[in-house]
């Protein structure tokens, strides 16, 4: 890991494993701070408020943003999300690295806000391989996993406004291939990267 603190931007389609990637990278490196997002969703079973979201209703949500006490702040399937700019901005004062999970919506408005940040995209290894995940979730209907896979593809399509890719075909080698870019050694990742290129084109076809 650099020893400078330092705002990594992860970004990925639904489906992608990017939770999964940032809780592993977190919990191997309890160093870095993950920024937890604010939300208007509903909150799941599985999950706890202050941990995996800070969740809130909508006033509150724009009361936030027009403060400018949020960082970024997008709206996803008919949801509100938003990165607390004290949060980030305490991490690294404290000398921690921090890890954002948001959209390509949200990196972008980050990259205006503290072009400084690092961004990486997580891309599955195929069309296909995503569906499976999305229907292995078991959560959603076909017709919502339809729009998923719409908005994924969508999503996909953003992957050259980053500094890094990460195919997440295997959680070991995608969590190496991120510690990599943290560490400041992750050029076969970059955008850049031709061979790196060909296989995004192969994967969106």
């Amino acid at each position: 890991m650099s020893n400078k603190p330092r705002l990594f931007v992860i970004a990925a389609p639904s489906g992608a494993g990017k939770t999964t990637l940032v809780h592993a990278l977190t919990r191997k490196h309890p160093e870095l701070r993950f920024s937890i997002s604010y939300t208007t969703r509903k909150k799941r079973r599985t999950e706890a408020d202050g941990v995996d979201y800070l969740f809130v209703d909508e006033p509150d949500f724009f009361k936030l943003r027009e403060e400018g006490a949020l960082l970024e702040s997008a709206e996803v399937f008919d949801n509100h999300y938003g990165t607390s700019r004290k949060q980030v901005e305490q991490h690294l004062a404290e000398g921690h690295s921090v890890i954002l999970e948001i959209d390509w919506q949200g990196a972008q408005q980050v990259r205006k806000s503290m072009p400084e940040c690092v961004t990486i995209f997580i891309m599955p290894p195929s069309v296909e391989e995503l569906e499976r995940r999305l229907r292995n979730r078991r959560t959603d209907s076909d017709e919502v996993i339809a729009r998923r896979l719409r908005d994924a593809l969508s999503d996909m399509s953003h992957w050259d406004e980053f500094d890094y890719v990460i195919i997440n075909d295997d959680l070991d080698e995608a969590v190496a291939d991120i510690e990599a870019v943290l560490a400041g050694t992750g050029d076969s990742s970059a955008t850049s990267h031709v061979a790196l290129r060909r296989a995004i084109t192969r994967i969106l076809g």
